[in-house]
C-alpha cells in the first residue's frame, strides 16, 4: 500500500487546479487553495501557508498567465510567478517539504529550431517568461535540488477555463455565421498541452518524487493555425460548433500584440517521459479528450 501523502495546491479555480483534482490519485491527502483563501502576492501568506500545513509537496499550479497583460502589470507578475514560489521554497527549506513548480516554454527566447532541452540556459523575451524564470531561480537558491522539481510545460488548454481551445470554438461559431474568415498566426509553433495529460504527469512527477527541471507537452508539433484548423474540425465532429470558419494562416507581424511571444518553443520531454514513465498522447488525440468533455456549445 503506497504512503499517503500531503500535498498542498494552488490554483484550485484555475483549468490545470481542476483538471489536478479530478485525477487525485488515492494516496494523497490533498489542501487545494484558490485566490479566495490564499493569496499568491502575499508572500508572507504562502510563507505561513506551508509552516500551518507542513505538507510533504506543495504543487505550485497557481499563476499569473496572462501574457499580454503582464507588460503593463509587471510588479503583480512577479509577485506571483516569482514571489510566491520563492516564499514556498524557503517555508518548505524550514519544514522539510518538497516543491513541484510548473513553469512555460516562455523561458526560452524561441529562436532556435529544435526543441528545448531541461538542460538548456532560460532567456525569456516577455514579462510574463522573465516572470516565471526569476520563480525558477528563486526556487533553486531556496532548495536544495533534491527538494525541488520545475515541470515546464507549453500551450496548456482544457475543457473549463480562459483558454485558446475555447476561445477557438466560440470564434469559429462567431465567424462562420458572419461568412468572414479568422485569421490565425502560423508563424510560432509549439505544442499544445492538454491540462488532463500535464495533471498526469504532476502526480507522476510527485509520486516518484522527482527532482531537477523536467519538461512535459503532448506530443507532436503545431501552430496555432493547425491548433485552430483541428479545433474546428473536431469541433463540428463533436456537434459543439455547427461548422467552422474557414482559417486564414496570418504571421506573427499581422497580429501584433503587448507581448512578443517565441517563435518556436517546442520542449525536449524524452528524458521526462522517461522518469515519469508516461506515455505521450498526440497533441490532436489530447484534443479530442478535451473536447469530450467541453459542457456543450460555447457562449
Amino acid at each position: 500500500m503506497s504512503e499517503t501523502l500531503k500535498v498542498l495546491l494552488t490554483g484550485k479555480n484555475g483549468q490545470l487546479g481542476h483538471a489536478l483534482q479530478a485525477s487525485l490519485p488515492p494516496s494523497i491527502e490533498l489542501i487545494a487553495t484558490g485566490r479566495e483563501s490564499l493569496d499568491l502576492t502575499d508572500s508572507e501568506a504562502c510563507h505561513q501557508a506551508v509552516l500551518r500545513h507542513r505538507p510533504d509537496w506543495v504543487l505550485n499550479a497557481g499563476a499569473y498567465t496572462a501574457v499580454d497583460k503582464a507588460e503593463s502589470e509587471p510588479e503583480i507578475a512577479m509577485a506571483v510567478n516569482a514571489g510566491a514560489p520563492a516564499a514556498f521554497a524557503q517555508a518548505l527549506a524550514e519544514s522539510g517539504g518538497r516543491l513541484l513548480q510548473v513553469s512555460t516554454d516562455f523561458v526560452f527566447n524561441g529562436e532556435q529550431g529544435h526543441p528545448y532541452r531541461p538542460d538548456q540556459p532560460v532567456d525569456p523575451i516577455g514579462v510574463y517568461g522573465a516572470t516565471k524564470a526569476e520563480g525558477e531561480k528563486r526556487v533553486g537558491e531556496a532548495l536544495p535540488a533534491h527538494r525541488r522539481c520545475i515541470l515546464r510545460t507549453s500551450w496548456v488548454y482544457g475543457p473549463v477555463g480562459k483558454n485558446f481551445c475555447l476561445t477557438m470554438l466560440r470564434l469559429h461559431r462567431i465567424k462562420a455565421e458572419a461568412g468572414e474568415p479568422l485569421g490565425v498566426v502560423a508563424d510560432q509553433v509549439g505544442c499544445p498541452t492538454a491540462t488532463h495529460t500535464l495533471a498526469a504527469a504532476c502526480w507522476a512527477a510527485i509520486q516518484k518524487g522527482l527532482s531537477g527541471i523536467h519538461h512535459w507537452s503532448d506530443a507532436g508539433a503545431a501552430s496555432w493555425y493547425d491548433f485552430a484548423v483541428a479545433i474546428g474540425e473536431l469541433g463540428v465532429a463533436r456537434g459543439l460548433i455547427d461548422r467552422m470558419a474557414k482559417v486564414r494562416p496570418i504571421t506573427t507581424a499581422d497580429y501584433p500584440t503587448p507581448a512578443q511571444r517565441p517563435g518556436y518553443s517546442l520542449l525536449d520531454c524524452a528524458a521526462s517521459r522517461r522518469d515519469l514513465d508516461l506515455e505521450p498522447l498526440h497533441w490532436r488525440a489530447a484534443l479530442e479528450e478535451v473536447l469530450s468533455n467541453v459542457p456543450g456549445p460555447t457562449g
